[in-house]
């Protein structure tokens, strides 16, 4: 039996959001703030928390970016739900789209519960879960946990050179998560492969394809 595109959708949904989740609570609660574990030359599991946007990234109030994360997420469910039986509209676009709300989504959970359900200890001490109202920070204000850490190799810059002389540079520095990654993800396969398709966002629009099958 054929999967349809509106039930792959949920499923890379869930999985992402699930993974994601399941990732960062594991993390939050077996390493103090700081931490960071080599598991491969080029891979460490490093825990970090930020109040931004993706990669550590700031942008305005918490609220305001909580607020914001949670509308896009809307616009762009609504949007999929338009596109699943568009069959013009390739399957890898509708899976990008997908991977995008899955990523914005799983940081959602950090930002909006996580100041209420986890308290935030000085390292070395490990986070705990705590009574709802009990956390670090209130409803709407939580910081999203990042893990994913690859220094994929760093050099010192020569004496000689002007203004960067003598200081270590690393390269691809960004501590980030699963959700990152499928927001990453998604986007440069669209923008690769299916940017044609980027524009398709009114019903006039999807109306008009349906008419041309």
């Amino acid at each position: 039996m054929k999967l349809s595109r509106g039930w792959l959708s949920l499923i890379i949904i869930l999985v992402v959001i699930v993974l994601d989740q399941w990732l960062k609570i594991w993390v939050k609660t077996h390493f103090y703030l700081g931490e960071h574990v080599d598991v491969l030359p080029f891979f460490q599991l490093r825990f970090v928390e930020n109040p931004g946007m993706a990669f550590g990234w700031e942008l305005g109030s918490k609220l305001f970016l909580t607020i914001f994360r949670i509308v896009v997420v809307v616009l762009l469910a609504v949007y999929l739900y338009k596109l699943r039986h568009v069959s013009k509209v390739p399957t890898g676009y509708v899976v990008c789209v997908a991977l995008i709300i899955a990523g914005a989504a799983g940081n959602i959970f950090d930002c909006v519960f996580y100041g209420e359900i986890f308290n935030n200890p000085y390292p070395p001490q490990i986070a705990t879960f705590v009574p709802w109202g009990e956390g670090y920070g209130s409803l709407f204000h939580g910081k999203v946990v990042d893990m994913l850490y690859f220094p994929l190799f760093a050099f010192t810059w020569p004496q000689g050179m002007p203004f960067v002389g003598g200081q270590v540079f690393s390269f691809f520095d960004p501590v980030f998560n699963l959700a990152d990654a499928a927001i990453s993800v998604g986007m440069i396969v669209l923008l690769i492969f299916y940017s044609k398709y980027v524009l398709i966002t009114s019903n006039e629009a999807v109306d008009k394809m349906q008419e041309n099958k």
